[in-house]
């Protein structure tokens, strides 16, 4: 059902090994896609997904400067601006420009018209996701995008002048390298509305693990949404374990849950809090109590893309978070053995 491609490059890696690998992701039940950066349309063309034989998507990735669509200025971005490298999990991984000009940044991309209502735009009631992606995170990306659907919105003007094309965020799930819940570690954002929550500007619901994504080496990272048990839990090598924050109403990403859960908005069961003297001591944050269905666009208009590398935002962070050997969506919770098996740590080394 999953045929590997013919190597069209010398990789890392075997074509026995690289099949083999292919067909390890994409034999685990509810497989929705894998960009392996090595499966393109033609020799020279774009990167394309492996995907089960029922999706009609394109799921092809383009190329695109996002300042340039948004505010009207800067050159659009080609492949050619994308760096490669024989490395990775399937030997072969992809890099977007760091670059100065605040008209450029690029992204690789599945807009939303093509794939609205795929298996990978998971969404609505009941449903979970699971997004894997083997990376080898730069020294700089403290806090980057890595994939999702995540668009962030260009409706806000605190980031500088405002964007031509302005729109909502539109947000359901994506991997970051912490943001400011942690800063280099594996955080999986998620949003029940696409725009944002406890009454703060940004969305604010994150899981997020303690241990922070290894720099220069290949790690596999993962975030998976359970929605049957409320909850969002982020893996790095298929390992996790639980995450506390102290003083939550004093931390700069997660006091806007403190001040939810001081309202009486924000109440998670007893095992993801501790109280002492009746106040918010300590709360749980991976896994992180997400009660809640994701943002469900019914249509095209009011969904955003799937990005690679980075994502629409206002903030046009000049950096990105390294090398990425991988993208993988699933559309159930993932359990740990699952993930264990595709971590490929012996492959990374």
């Amino acid at each position: 059902m999953f045929l590997a491609v013919a190597l069209l490059t010398p990789l890392l890696i075997s074509q026995t090994d690289y099949n083999t690998r292919v067909r390890t992701v994409t034999r685990i039940k509810g497989f929705a896609a894998l960009w392996d950066f090595v499966k393109r349309d033609g020799p020279n063309g774009r990167f394309d997904a492996w995907k089960p034989a029922s999706e009609k998507a394109d799921l092809r990735l383009d190329a695109l400067n996002y300042v340039q669509q948004y505010w009207g200025n800067g050159r659009p971005a080609t492949y050619a601006d994308i760096t490669i490298l024989q490395e990775g999990p399937f030997g072969q991984a992809i890099a977007l420009p760091q670059v100065s000009d605040p008209t450029f940044r690029p992204l690789l991309i599945v807009p939303r018209q093509r794939l609205h209502s795929s298996a990978i735009d998971v969404k609505g009631p009941g449903k979970s996701v699971t997004l894997v992606v083997w990376i080898k995170r730069n020294p700089d990306s403290g806090t980057h995008a890595i994939a999702g659907i995540w668009h962030e919105g260009t409706d806000l003007k605190d980031h500088g002048s405002q964007a031509t094309r302005v729109e909502q965020g539109r947000r359901q799930y994506a991997l970051f390298s912490g943001l400011a819940a942690n800063p280099g570690a594996a955080a999986g954002h998620v949003s029940d509305n696409g725009a944002s929550s406890f009454g703060d500007k940004y969305a604010r619901h994150i899981g997020v693990t303690q241990n922070k994504i290894p720099i220069g080496d290949w790690a596999s990272v993962a975030l998976v949404f359970d929605n049957a048990r409320d909850r969002v839990t982020c893996y790095i090598d298929g390992q996790t374990a639980d995450y506390w924050i102290e003083n939550p109403a004093h931390h700069p990403f997660f006091q806007w849950a403190a001040k939810a859960w001081e309202r009486g908005e924000y109440l998670p069961p007893k095992e993801y809090v501790r109280l002492k003297d009746n106040k918010l001591h300590a709360l749980r944050v991976n896994p992180y109590w997400f009660p809640h269905d994701l943002y469900n666009p019914v249509t095209p208009e009011q969904g955003g893309p799937f990005t690679i590398g980075r994502v629409i935002h206002m903030g046009r962070n000049p950096t990105s978070p390294g090398f990425i050997g991988g993208v993988a969506v699933f559309s159930r919770a993932l359990p740990r053995k699952e993930l264990r098996k595709i971590a490929f740590n012996s492959a990374l080394q």
